[in-house]
């Protein structure tokens, strides 16, 4: 077995095991609803509440019972058939946006802008991200650019040190987008193929760090009139619903071009993803099942519908 296979097999046991919370609420579920039973009207509606209770959102919820109901009404389903259906729909909601997070190489550094909410999961992104181009034999610099938190500063620099990805810094409290300025031309004076910038935890009703993630891409553009070439935001799954409007918001501050979600292993509600995906539209870059590197992967969207449902991969 050849290393690469055996490092997607390794994967896909890990995104399984990662989302089995959601598995379970989701498959035990429809176990539940679907032992011997014809599908009419009140198994439909038990299966609609279920499923919008695992957060997987309407828009899906209502694809997922109308394509049920074209084939099978008033027929016996297993549970089994339920899920295949439900797995396929999510994978064609999904599909279209499974796109891994490209890096263009015209000679000028590819400026990775991460954002997101307090405790997303940024900087641990940012680090996964850096290890994963290292080892594809691209040269990586790194922006400490949530200059609020020193613990913030401090885990970039260990990211740094284990990749061996230089990392510019400042003092806590220094200006975020003076620090942003310096690691663009230093990355450019390197000729690094990416930089990737931290940014601080910006909440949503703070309007003066939204000013300052605004200043922070006016600086940039200083430098490099294209950059930010990829702005990431990274989403916690934990959160729910919540992540929707997270996305609106930032979309309109500093026009978000991908997403990442982290955490999917600590929540039965997995399926906020499809939620999200199915309202906003946007790339989903990677996501994250669990605290190593390994468990960081780019998104597939069939292996994801089939280890949501409780489905073999």
């Amino acid at each position: 077995m050849s290393d690469e296979t055996e490092k997607k097999r390794g994967w896909l046991s890990r995104l399984k095991a990662g989302l089995g919370k959601s598995a379970s609420a989701i498959g035990d579920g429809i176990s539940n609803i679907f032992s011997k039973r014809k599908l009419d009207d009140a198994a439909l509606e038990e299966l609609e509440e279920l499923l919008i209770t695992a957060d997987i959102g309407l828009e899906t919820v209502t694809r997922v019972t109308s394509a049920l109901a074209k084939d099978r009404f008033d027929q016996e389903v297993t549970d089994e058939e339920v899920r295949v259906v439900l797995a396929e729909q999510i994978a064609d909601i999904l599909e279209p946006l499974a796109k891994p997070l490209e890096i263009e190489s015209n000679g000028q550094p590819h400026v990775v802008l991460v954002v997101g909410v307090n405790g997303t999961g940024k900087t641990t992104t940012i680090g996964k991200l850096a290890q994963q181009m290292i080892g594809q034999g691209k040269s990586v610099m790194l922006a400490a650019g949530d200059t609020f938190r020193a613990a913030a500063i401090e885990q970039l620099k260990i990211w740094g040190e284990r990749t061996g990805a230089p990392v510019v810094s400042g003092k806590t409290g220094a200006d975020a987008a003076g620090l942003v300025y310096d690691a663009v031309e230093q990355a450019r004076a390197a000729k690094a193929d990416v930089l990737l910038v931290d940014t601080a935890g910006r909440l949503q009703n703070k309007t003066d760090l939204m000013a300052e993630l605004e200043k922070i891409v006016r600086v940039m553009k200083k430098v490099d009139a294209t950059a930010p070439h990829s702005v990431l935001l990274v989403l916690d799954a934990t959160t729910g619903q919540n992540a929707i409007n997270q996305v609106e918001v930032f979309r309109s501050i500093c026009n978000v071009t991908g997403l990442v979600m982290t955490k999917l292993d600590g929540t039965a509600r997995g399926g906020v993803l499809v939620a999200i995906a199915a309202k906003v539209g946007l790339p989903i870059h990677a996501i994250g099942v669990g605290e190593g590197a390994e468990d960081f992967q780019p998104f597939e969207a069939t292996s994801f519908a089939r280890s949501l449902v409780g489905l073999p991969t």
